[in-house]
């Protein structure tokens, strides 16, 4: 399934403050390839583990970022028994429409061929993006979301949500966009799968479990808060500081040890 990924999104997604520097980055939008690049950490402390971690950039960072960063190396010191994945998921694969079926075609159904029996994405703003998006539209095939800083759509769009009341009381209209296929998501509709997260209901329960992690400055806070109130208070995160990667390594830090993930054998005395 494809998604809508307007134009506007390269352009919010950046947050960059002049409107002539916006359209020029958004004009150097890297190609894409078939399939998607990755490379794959494995784990130190098993040989045969059945978790992967799925990590997807932001719009214009590139994969060995989580490595610099220090967001694999976490996985190894709390000693976390799963493999890990980067993946090259660049804008150029939102801008294009192809970033779900790549995913899917690319990382998912590879890794269960492979013998992964539980697939959690991770993804940074745009990447936290797409994470939602593939949970939406492959229901099932995820054992969990980390959503860090994640891009949610445009403003005027969550402030019709807060202006509603919060997302609990907020019913938007599910629409399409003109010429679009009935069943390609929007934001709107994000939001409205969103929704299910609202208390402990069995829809909830049908859905993967969600983590958000953002800094109280982010541009995208607004939005942020929004999703934050649907979800379970020990599955949010709040740090100091604004849409970069020392937030992003705070919160993933704090994150990991309380993920329901595997972890390696005790070692023996």
């Amino acid at each position: 399934m494809k998604l809508f990924f307007s134009k506007r999104v390269c352009l919010a997604a950046l947050g960059v403050g002049a409107a002539a520097l916006l359209v020029a980055a958004c004009g150097g939008v890297r190609k894409t390839t078939a399939p998607l690049a990755t490379s794959l950490e494995k784990s130190r402390c098993t040989r045969n583990a059945d978790t992967l971690l799925v990590m997807l950039p932001g719009a214009y960072s590139a994969p060995g970022e989580f490595e610099r960063e220090g967001f694999v190396r976490a996985v190894q010191d709390n000693r976390v028994a799963a493999d890990v994945m980067l993946v090259d998921a660049h804008l150029g694969y939102y801008n294009d429409k192809t970033i779900l079926e790549r995913l899917s075609a690319d990382v998912v159904a590879p890794a269960r061929s492979h013998g992964y029996r539980h697939i959690w994405l991770v993804g940074i703003s745009v990447g936290g993006f797409g994470s939602l998006l593939y949970a939406q539209t492959h229901p099932g095939e995820l054992a969990g979301v980390v959503t860090i800083a994640p891009y949610l759509g445009e403003r005027v769009l969550s402030t019709d949500i807060a202006n509603a009341g919060g997302l609990a009381r907020w019913n938007g209209p599910l629409e399409d966009p003109p010429g679009s296929n009935p069943r390609t998501p929007n934001e709107t509709q994000l939001w409205q799968w969103l929704r299910g997260y609202v208390g402990f209901t069995q829809t909830a329960a049908a859905r993967p479990p969600l983590y958000l992690g953002y800094g109280v400055d982010d541009r995208f806070a607004f939005s942020h808060r929004l999703l934050a109130a649907a979800l379970p208070a020990e599955r949010v995160f709040m740090t100091e500081g604004g849409h970069d990667w020392p937030e992003w390594t705070r919160l993933w830090l704090r994150m990991l040890p309380t993920l329901p993930l595997p972890t390696c054998p005790a070692t023996p005395g």
